[in-house]
């Protein structure tokens, strides 16, 4: 029986009109358990619904049984070439990077055409090397993030799992439990966060330690735990040697940097640039880092008390990444705003993100201040937890629950709040 899979309506609406091209590969990335498996077995299903027939789709997991021993180019080419139909075949390759040389076998299927391709891999090394030489200009990624809020209350509900009416209840489960879509199925909070701890070492054995040289695994330890627990955090390199050698770890620049990287090869962590609005320019040096899941931050903490400032940015800062936007810190003199958004069209959005604007007229200048010193026409954005929302100089008070909920962009400009 096919398994009843929960449909990430925001990804498929990317690739849909790719499906058909059999020139360009699809390869779908994002961190390792995000979903990325189940959604190329919805394009899958959405072909066969189609009416493609079921010969024409070849689906190769190669982390599976059947083909887990593929592991050469040949091998590989000569599995594919096995299932040769008449018509348009639409080939999905699971895991792809665990077969030494799969780009050529890539390119020699896509340049022989016939051949809609699609697939998979768990960082940012699948799309170095040699797939930047011989598929350039011949492939698109789509990025894949854990469930966003939104996804994370319909996956709930699709799969009949109780959810609470009131939504900030819910956005306080969801920040515990994060949105691998796997943990949804587990009810108690300690089996979910063993579930993402496994993930973790999955991580580290899979994507990490195979791909980078760590001499040192408790520097590397070190390293990885500083940059988690300070997620959202304005960092640099110097402050982080800095705490490493109060520590007691002497570890240099270049081996810190090298394992920051080796981080967000593996989509554990997104960097998020500084830009400063007057000099149009990026800022080098700090940078703030958000989790690809909270999950990451909770399952290895004992701490359950949520520190809603950095916790709601990173929600934003992914909400944002996986509508495609892209995502920098703005500086405006002695002033900075959480975030600068830019969509595939060039339009720009300015967000401020608190728990509350409530407390106090201080805390409300405090957000808004910043806002009000930019002068372009793009929307601007305090999203808080707050109910009652505010109407100041134009700025746009909305509630993230709300907001999140009802699918919206930052960069529309219809009224919002």
């Amino acid at each position: 029986m096919e398994r009843d899979l929960f449909v990430r309506e925001k990804y498929l609406k990317k690739i849909r009109g790719f499906y058909h091209a059999d020139d360009i590969v699809k390869v779908i990335t994002g961190v390792r358990r995000c979903g990325k498996s189940s959604l190329m077995q919805t394009i899958a299903r959405e072909l066969r619904d189609a009416g493609v027939p079921q010969e024409n789709i070849v689906y190769i997991d190669l982390d599976a049984r059947p083909y887990r021993s593929i592991r050469t180019a040949d091998a590989l080419e000569t599995c594919i070439a096995g299932f040769e139909t008449d018509g348009m075949k639409y080939l999905f390759l699971d895991e792809v990077q665990n077969v030494s040389g799969f780009e050529a076998v890539l390119n020699g299927f896509r340049t022989d055409g016939g051949w809609s391709i699609f697939v998979t891999g768990s960082n940012s090394y699948l799309l170095s090397g040699e797939i930047t030489t011989k598929l350039t200009g011949r492939y698109i990624e789509f990025e894949m993030f854990p469930l966003s809020f939104e996804e994370y209350v319909d996956m709930k509900r699709h799969y009949g799992k109780p959810i609470d009416p009131n939504g900030d209840v819910e956005l306080n489960h969801y920040i515990l439990e994060g949105g691998f879509p796997r943990a949804v199925f587990f009810d108690a909070l300690a089996d979910k966060r063993r579930y993402v701890q496994g993930i973790v070492g999955e991580i580290f054995e899979k994507d990490i330690r195979r791909r980078v040289k760590i001499r040192n695994k408790e520097t590397f330890e070190s390293v990885r735990r500083f940059i988690v627990n300070n997620f959202g955090a304005t960092t640099s390199l110097t402050s982080l040697c800095d705490a490493m050698r109060k520590n007691g770890l002497n570890v240099t620049r270049a081996t810190v940097s090298r394992y920051i990287k080796a981080l967000l090869d593996a989509k554990i962590l997104y960097e998020c640039p500084r830009f400063d609005m007057k000099s149009k320019r990026s800022l080098r040096g700090e940078k703030k880092y958000y989790l690809s899941d909270l999950s990451f931050w909770f399952a290895e903490n004992t701490d359950n008390k949520i520190n809603y400032g950095p916790v709601l940015e990173n929600i934003v800062y992914v909400y944002a990444r996986a509508c495609d936007e892209s995502v920098s810190v703005g500086r405006f003199g002695a002033f900075e705003c959480d975030f600068i958004m830019r969509d595939a069209r060039m339009d720009y959005a300015y967000v401020q993100v608190a728990y509350t604007i409530a407390l106090s007229e201080e805390t409300e200048n405090r957000e808004y201040r910043p806002l009000e010193r930019i002068q372009d026409n793009y929307p601007r954005y305090v999203v808080t937890t707050d109910h009652i929302l505010q109407r100041r100089n134009g700025i746009r008070h909305v509630n993230l629950v709300d907001f999140m909920m009802n699918g919206r962009s930052f960069q529309d400009a219809s009224e919002t709040g």
